[in-house]
This record gives C-alpha cells, structure tokens and sequence, in this order.
C-alpha cells in the first residue's frame, strides 16, 4: 500500500490556440485520461498524496494542531513555528499557508474522481472502493479546514470556466456538515478491511475502511455537540469488533509496529519508497520527492533533532498525578516525554550525560526514532518513515465515554474508559472514584484524554470544542498552565486565512481576530 498511495497522478487540462488547432498525441489529457479501471484506480491513490505533503501531516499539520495545545511550546528560531502557538502568525506567512493548500489540493483531487470515476466501466466493487476512499479523504481535508481555518469555500465539483475558480466562503457548520455528507457516503461504499477484497487492492493496509470513515463522521458529530448519533458511530465501530488496544502503548508511535490491531487509520510514509528530495511546500514538490515526513526532527530532542517543538512541563506533571496500580509511574510519561529521571537514555544515550544532572528540560518521545537510530539526522534530516496515527481504538473509546457522559449515561461511561487506563497499569476509575458527577466526569475525560493522547494534535482541538477559551476561569487556567496562551485573544483559535486567498477570490473574507 505504501508504494500505492504515493502515486500521484497529473491531470492537465489542454487548450488549444485559435491560430493552431492541433492536439498533441503525447499529451495527457482530463479528456483522454478517464478511460479505464487503471486510471480511475491510480486517480484515487493520487488523493492520498496530499496527506504526506510538507502542509499537511509531512510536517506542518503536527506544527499547528500541535503547538496551539497547552501539551506543547515552540522556541524555535523560525518564527511560523514559534509563533503559531503564540496566536501571532503571519496572515501571509507559511503557517497559514501551507495547511489550506495541501488540504484543498486533496479536495481537487477527490472530486475530480469523484466527478470522473462514476462514468468509467469497471468492476463495480472496485469503483465503490475508489469512491469511498475519495469521499473519505475530501470529508478528511474539509475537517481540519472546518477545525482551523473556520469558514472555507466548499468547492465540490471540477470548475468548468473561470468563475468556477470563485467559490464563496461557507459557514463552518456547513464545512463540518460537508465532511459529515463525506464520511457518510465513504461508510456506505468502504470494506471493513481489504484483506479479501478481489482487485489491485487486495490486501493492502492504510487505505481507508468502514471503521476508519464511522470513526471520523462520530468525531465529526461529537464536535458539532450531536452526541446521539456520534455515539451512534463510535458503538458502530466497537462492534465491528476488529479493533484492540495494543498491549504496549509505545508501540502507537514507531515505524515497527505500523498499522497495527489499534490503528483505524493512519498516513503512511516510508524511508524507501520514492525518491530522495525533500519535499517542501506549500505546492507540488519535486518528481524525486522521497515519500517520508519530518515532524520526528522538528520535534526531536535538543542534540538529536532540532527541537523545534517542545512538551510543557504541565503535561509532565499531569503525568505524576496518579500513579499505577503497582506504585509506579503512568508507562505512557516513558512513551511520550523525554525528561531527567536515571534511568532514561536518549537514543542510547543518558539523558543526564548529555543534557546534565539538574537538567528540567522535557523533549518529545513520541513519534520519534529513539531505540532505533542514533539521532534524526541519520540517515538524513526529515527522512523519517513513521505513520501518522490519525485515529486510533483509544480515540473511540475515550469518545464514546464522553458521549454517554453527555447523554446522562454517566454510570455507562466508566467502562469505556477504564479499557484506556487499564492497559497503562492505573487503578479502575469506578473504584477510585465512583459516582461521579457529569461535570466531574468531564473533567475527568480532560485528564485522561491529556495523557493518552498528548503530543498527538487532539489537546487544542478538545479546547476549542469544550469552548474553554471563552470561558474566563479555563482560560485563565490554560494561561497558568502553558504562557504562551497569555497572547491570545477571540477569533485566534482558528488559523488564519491565507492572504493569497483572499486576494484572488473577492468571496473569502478574513477570520476574526486577525
């Protein structure tokens, strides 16, 4: 599959001159392309493409739903990644560029299958599989562009002629209720698993599945406070009865252990698979563009990787609040965090070697290459083969308790919850803590979603979403917890819309706040 998705297909449009009406036989075109099973099967990876670009979950993806949680800090010299957790960026700057392009290239892509694919003759199951996938990656892109840009153009068919290139901003509610119509569709068409599918599809993993598209249109739902039908999705999920919390928690984040009995869905990267250029964005990047991502040495310790991006040491502390059953310290701390304790070495090495006895510092474990190579410029800088867990069990069950919490089903919640702190050692919560209050279990749920998926791009979302931010006494407690929150003010929590865009398209206006 990974050498699958990284195929990325070129579509061109040709014109023709009044003076020269002459057609190039060697010249593909969106006429002469949609022909066969194969090109409708190849236009569909091309949509995955757009997953592991430098704006998307190559690197930039992680900087921005990253830096913005109180789980992380940025002191890097590049100021768009050290100030986008400061809520200060450059409405023109790459930040804020980056992201929207990749994911609206995605959003081309899938519609051009989408528009193109239904009209091919071919195998029926193969043409529900390559459309399922391509609605569930466009519902993907119009997410985050819902989740952090706000309001967005929802682009859904091929642009016929240059007014077609003008599509009018939308309300985020109709951006998320796009996705919605996405995941949807993608669910009714995706197998659970491709294991024995019949087509050039066969048995690869990382592709799109029902789980995967039920599990994103119940973040969806849940995000939009529509608990009923997301717990709906979230059960529906469960009783596929396929998925499972790996034992190791830490195996969720190395390149070894990859689409494994937890993932439901993942970007896939390789250190083999393609060329060796790097590929930076925001557009298309080289032809020789290898087909691996860099957050492992944007996030990578100070020494080993730049260390660009940072753990707070609120997140370090949120980890000795409660220990395990057996006295011990929460395994996920090990997992996530370098920090100073004896017994912690840094790709080999002794933390207290390398960074000094009295050393506070915390740096990122997780989805790092520590164990493996000895620092993230071996073999090269930015070449790290590391999927993106996406969606993981543990998002669904942590999401399903939440939704019973907010249905009333306080009580029902505690087993959903109690599988995510069980494998971490720790005591079961309906002993230590029976009882709870619905908003005690919300808080509760805060916690433990902080720790179970802290360093993973959940924590900022989940602040949004709870609407902490515009509330003074969590604000002012996120801003006690991670200073960089003292630089934000209403309209921030959603990035910027790049200038170029507004500029080029008279029905896009800025967000608030900037």
């Amino acid at each position: 599959m990974k050498q699958q998705i990284f195929l990325i297909i070129l579509i061109i449009t040709a014109g023709c001159s009044k003076q020269l009406q002459q057609t190039n036989p060697n010249q593909q075109t969106a006429q002469t392309f949609w022909k066969t099973s194969a090109d409708a099967y190849n236009a569909g990876n091309s949509v995955y493409g757009s997953l592991i670009l430098d704006g998307s979950y190559m690197r930039f993806t992680h900087v921005v739903l990253n830096t913005r949680g109180d789980d992380a800090t940025s002191n890097s010299p590049w100021n768009e990644i050290y100030n986008c957790g400061k809520f200060a960026l450059d409405v023109n700057g790459f930040a804020a560029q980056a992201p929207f392009t990749a994911y609206y290239q995605g959003i081309f892509r899938a519609n051009q299958v989408l528009e193109n694919v239904p009209m091919i003759v071919m195998d029926s199951a193969l043409k529900d599989r390559i459309m399922g996938q391509a609605y569930f990656l466009r519902g993907l892109y119009y997410f985050h562009l819902a989740s952090i840009y706000r309001s967005v153009p929802i682009p859904l068919t091929i642009a016929q002629s240059s007014a077609g290139y003008y599509v009018h901003q939308s309300p985020q509610d109709s951006v998320y209720a796009q996705a919605m119509s996405d995941f949807q569709q993608a669910a009714g068409l995706l197998p659970v698993s491709y294991a024995n599918v019949t087509g050039p599809d066969q048995g690869q993993v990382g592709r799109a599945t029902k789980g995967a598209a039920m599990a994103y249109l119940g973040k969806t739902l849940l995000f939009n406070k529509m608990y009923t039908q997301a717990a709906e999705q979230f059960l529906n999920v469960i009783n596929l009865g396929i998925y499972s919390l790996v034992p190791n928690y830490h195996d969720n984040f190395t390149e070894q252990d990859e689409n494994n009995q937890e993932s439901i869905f993942e970007v896939q990267f390789s250190r083999t698979v393609g060329g060796t250029a790097d590929g930076w964005g925001p557009g298309d990047p080289d032809p020789t563009w290898g087909k691996y991502e860099a957050r492992a040495v944007t996030f990578g310790p100070r020494n080993f990787a730049y260390g660009d991006v940072q753990p707070t040491k609120t997140l370090y502390y949120e980890f000795l609040q409660e220990k395990t059953a057996a006295n011990a310290v929460d395994p996920r701390l090990y997992a996530t965090l370098f920090y100073n304790t004896p017994t912690m070495t840094v790709y080999g090495q002794s933390f207290q070697t390398v960074y000094g006895a009295a050393d506070s510092e915390v740096f990122c474990r997780k989805y790092e290459n520590d164990g493996f190579y000895p620092d993230e410029f071996t073999p090269a800088a930015f070449e790290s083969g590391i999927n993106a867990r996406l969606m993981r069990y543990a998002d669904v069950l942590l999401y399903y308790a939440e939704c019973l919490n907010e249905l009333g089903q306080t009580t029902q919640a505690y087993p959903y919850i109690q599988q995510v702190r069980a494998r971490a050692g720790l005591a079961d919560l309906a002993v230590v803590k029976p009882n709870m209050t619905q908003q005690q279990m919300r808080d509760q749920l805060a916690h433990e979603r902080f720790l179970e998926f802290g360093l993973e791009g959940r924590r900022f979302e989940d602040i949004v979403r709870w609407g902490w931010l515009q509330n003074p006494t969590m604000l002012a407690t996120l801003q006690a917890r991670d200073p960089e929150f003292l630089t934000y003010f209403p309209g921030r929590e959603y990035m910027p819309i790049p200038l170029a865009e507004i500029q080029a398209n008279p029905g896009v206006q800025q967000n608030p706040g900037w």
